[in-house]
């Protein structure tokens, strides 16, 4: 359930993905807060002026708090973020522990003002040389 308290952090992600654009960014902002509300750390979409594909808000949010927080603190945090986070920042995201993530726009919303922004899709192929695979990935683990 969104609350009012997480409607003011939404609206501050707004204004980040905002500012974004007088920086010649993209328009995308996120936040990411703890258990009483206090902003952490902010980001906005750094994809062009960084020339990096991986620079989405969400993802470089996802990556400090694995860096920074412990495991606990991580899963107490609540990202608010103007867009729907894309599968990879979905990704890290999980990988990161995060609690919570409450976001403005979905996906859907977004296609219907960009419609252009739809990725094309890459069909991946395999499993294959499982029995030569495993190896490195059984070394790995069995050392842990």
């Amino acid at each position: 359930m969104i609350t009012q308290a997480d409607e003011t952090l939404l609206r501050r992600a707004i204004a980040i993905a905002a500012q974004a654009i007088t920086v010649g960014d993209a328009p995308y902002g996120s936040l990411l807060a703890d258990a009483y509300g206090t902003i952490l750390i902010e980001a906005h979409n750094t994809v062009r002026s960084d020339n990096d594909i991986s620079a989405h808000p969400e993802l470089k949010l996802a990556r400090w708090a694995a860096r920074e927080l412990t495991a606990e603190e991580a899963s107490r945090t609540t990202m608010y973020t103007s867009c729907q986070p894309c599968e990879m920042c979905s990704g890290g995201i999980v990988r990161s522990g995060l609690g919570r993530v409450v976001y403005a726009l979905a996906t859907e919303q977004l296609l219907t003002l960009n419609p252009g922004s739809r990725w094309p899709v890459v069909t991946p192929e395999g499993p294959a040389l499982f029995e030569e695979a495993r190896v490195p990935i059984e070394e790995y683990y069995r050392s842990r």
